[in-house]
């Protein structure tokens, strides 16, 4: 199998020995790679002016089993070299009426991909750091502020001491100046990675902390810059990142984390409920 990180490359050098039809499909990879890793093998061969067929020897060709292979091998490439405008001009080719279904399929598909390649061991070390830490600081940054918002609520009602950072006019460093080897950090995003969340993420390191990546994959700078990282697939169809695999991830961090610290959990869920009850915090209660 190729190396993800050597297809473009390898398309280039291989030419001269592809047939007239490979390379008029190596072409349309290279010049619109943003465009066409996201296509279905028959839509890039109309396009190239070749047949679907055509299209999937031509990534056997490449020593894939076929075109889906090699189609997702080019995603994990593109998704970090794609800009905002790029992202947008993916949905370009899509009519309005088929964008619902492709959404929500793509949403499905990213769910049940993150489920076939989550590392069980790596995500019971990561409930084990955090079920551990005397701090938890979940940071997440631009697009991936709702999910830390999201799991830094949720840990509220489990531990003691969760500092969310996520959208803020202050500097980062402010928040984190003060973190200490025996508390843990949460990071979590995805491409377009956010620079501040990985300088972070070091300088967390470099106090003896230990840090948690919540990322897309391994080619994602988060896995340097982590001690664990848990991967989730983002694969978007227009400039929207897909939060969906995200969500679910954090999702069953959380409910493993309860049953983990149940007790706990137990008896602060009794004192919150009278906070609730007394304060009507909640509707539906006269």
């Amino acid at each position: 199998m190729i190396k993800t990180q050597e297809i473009i490359s390898r398309l280039s050098r291989s030419q001269k020995r592809l047939s007239k039809s490979h390379r008029k499909i190596a072409q349309l990879i290279e010049t619109h790679y943003d465009k066409a890793v996201y296509m279905t093998a028959q839509k890039m061969g109309e396009i190239a002016d070749v047949s679907e067929s055509t299209v999937v020897r031509f990534a056997v060709a490449l020593g894939y089993e076929g075109y889906p292979q090699m189609q997702k091998a080019l995603q994990e490439i593109v998704r970090h070299r794609l800009t905002t405008s790029q992202r947008f001009a993916m949905a370009a080719d899509i009519s309005e009426d088929e964008l619902l279904d492709t959404v929500l399929k793509t949403d499905i598909d990213n769910i049940k991909a993150t489920i076939g390649q989550l590392n069980r061991d790596v995500f019971r070390q990561v409930v084990d750091e955090i079920s551990r830490a005397k701090t938890i600081y979940v940071l997440g940054l631009r697009s991936a502020a709702p999910l830390a918002q999201f799991f830094g609520h949720y840990l509220h009602f489990i531990f003691d001491d969760v500092r969310t950072i996520g959208s803020t006019g202050s500097d980062v460093f402010e928040f984190i100046a003060r973190i200490k080897p025996e508390d843990t950090m949460v990071a979590i995003s995805f491409p377009r990675y956010s620079s501040r969340t990985i300088e972070s993420m070091r300088f967390a390191r470099s106090r003896g902390v230990r840090v948690i990546g919540i990322t897309d994959g391994a080619l994602s700078p988060l896995h340097e810059a982590s001690d664990l990282c848990l991967d989730a697939q983002t694969g978007m169809v227009s400039f929207a990142d897909s939060l969906a695999a995200p969500l679910s991830l954090l999702n069953a961090l959380i409910a493993t984390l309860g049953v983990r610290n149940q007790q706990t959990l137990s008896a602060n869920f009794r004192d919150m409920e009278e906070v609730w009850d007394t304060y009507r915090i909640y509707a539906g209660k006269e």
